[in-house]
């Protein structure tokens, strides 16, 4: 008789039948009367319990290896003396569809740089981990569901560039038939190719990549971005308030869903957020750092990792809020295309969005008119010529927009207090890191 694949999270709608179930060998506790062996699933963990009678089954489970893929069919018992959902599995037949080899290459004391060089067994022995790609799943889910309700389409920019984007630094040069091509730094410049398409909301979840020798806990060679462009805007406003109202979504959603498996892996609550979330200037971060005594070593006009941490505590400890908008950065240390203020041109109307001291996106209103646009080209001493393709696309009647780009792995990063985004993603690079 053939008997169904049962997920152990079902087994208790089972008890008294015979079913199979699926899984690795996760420990093996062989004693002199009695064979104890727990099976994981990606669902849970069940205990199968034979008594010894030297006959096959005991031997094939004297066999066993730790980790090894096995069918188990066997009757479903209440055990109430079992810590396992006090059930267990009283075996029939045993098959051992793949052995695993021994010793495992790693265990629970193993550290994260060799536990990444055996990614799937990591991700298959920590049930934190198989939860963090369910959250991910969620996540990504509801920021989809709000941008389709807000009437937004989903592209797919290309990910090959004949041309270095934005400056022109820290991007990947790859051979292209006989030439060069780079790998994209983001979607920016195709997304807003899409705006003057007549595509009035555009989103994109994809790949991103950075040839930064940056080797913190914050930084990846290739991640996933969330982007995002939105047309006709009245003010880079009207896109700080689409990123807080999608976060708050997203997070609800994933609330809803992990709230209590998140709790119990990782300790974290998962908090939705109010909206909106505060935003403070640039200028006024700065003067609040350093009357709360902030002193880089290196005075410049961005805020250091130390300083967006101070920022948020201060916020935190004066709204209750564990975003926030820092927003009208210096034109210095923004790109030729983001818009500058009207009543005053050393600043940008941008923003980086930081939640609990990391900044998790970067964002701003663009200049759409092509004469202003290449005017500030020139001033940071970029020529036009290579960037020829995207500035047409401001020549025939582009309309005022604005957009972000949101890493997706520091989002998760935050939200699951993880250490380090090499937590955050499947298969982490970096640039010590191009394996597995």
């Amino acid at each position: 008789m053939i008997h169904s694949r049962v997920p152990i999270y079902d087994l208790r709608e089972h008890v008294g039948r015979t079913v199979s179930v699926c899984g690795w060998v996760n420990t093996l506790r062989l004693q002199r009367h009695m064979q104890f062996v727990i099976v994981r699933d990606h669902t849970g963990m069940v205990q199968m319990t034979h008594k010894r009678d030297n006959g096959p089954l005991e031997a094939q489970l004297e066999a066993l290896t730790s980790e090894s893929a096995v069918k188990i069919t066997g009757r479903v018992v209440d055990a109430a003396q079992v810590k396992l959902g006090g059930l267990e599995i009283v075996p029939e037949a045993v098959e051992v569809l793949n052995p695993a080899a021994t010793p495992l290459p790693i265990d629970e004391h193993t550290g994260l740089e060799q536990r990444l060089d055996w990614r799937f067994l990591d991700v298959r022995r920590r049930p934190a981990t198989q939860l963090l790609f369910a959250v991910q799943t969620t996540l990504e889910q509801g920021m989809r569901e709000y941008a389709y309700v807000q009437g937004a389409t989903e592209m797919h920019t290309p990910k090959l560039m004949g041309t270095a984007s934005e400056s022109g630094a820290e991007v990947f040069e790859v051979g292209y038939f006989g030439r060069s091509a780079y790998l994209a730094q983001s979607p920016q410049f195709y997304k807003q190719m899409a705006i003057a398409a007549g595509i009035d909301k555009v989103f994109e979840i994809g790949p991103v990549f950075r040839a930064e020798p940056s080797f913190t806990s914050r930084h990846a060679t290739e991640f996933t971005g969330v982007d995002v462009e939105l047309a006709w805007i009245d003010s880079v406003e009207d896109v700080m308030a689409f990123e807080e109202q999608m976060l708050a979504h997203s997070i609800a959603k994933v609330a809803d869903a992990h709230g209590e498996a998140i709790a119990e892996h990782f300790g974290v609550e998962v908090t939705v957020p109010t909206t909106p979330f505060p935003r403070v200037t640039m200028a006024d971060a700065r003067e609040i750092l350093h009357k709360g005594g902030w002193d880089p070593a290196e005075e410049k006009e961005d805020l250091d990792p130390e300083g967006e941490r101070s920022i948020s505590a201060h916020i935190k400890e004066a709204t209750g809020h564990e975003f926030v908008f820092i927003t009208h950065y210096p034109v210095g240390i923004r790109p030729f295309y983001h818009m500058r203020a009207a009543d005053d041109s050393s600043v940008t109307l941008s923003f980086d969005l930081l939640w609990k001291g990391l900044e998790v996106t970067t964002g701003a209103q663009r200049e759409h008119r092509y004469d202003v646009l290449l005017k500030q080209a020139a001033e940071k001493g970029m020529s036009p010529e290579p960037m020829q393709d995207y500035l047409n696309a401001f020549r025939y009647g582009c309309p005022p927009h604005g957009g972000l780009g949101m890493g997706l792995g520091r989002v998760l990063m935050v939200m699951l207090g993880l250490d380090s985004i090499r937590q955050a993603s499947f298969l982490f690079r970096g640039p010590n890191r191009l394996a597995p």
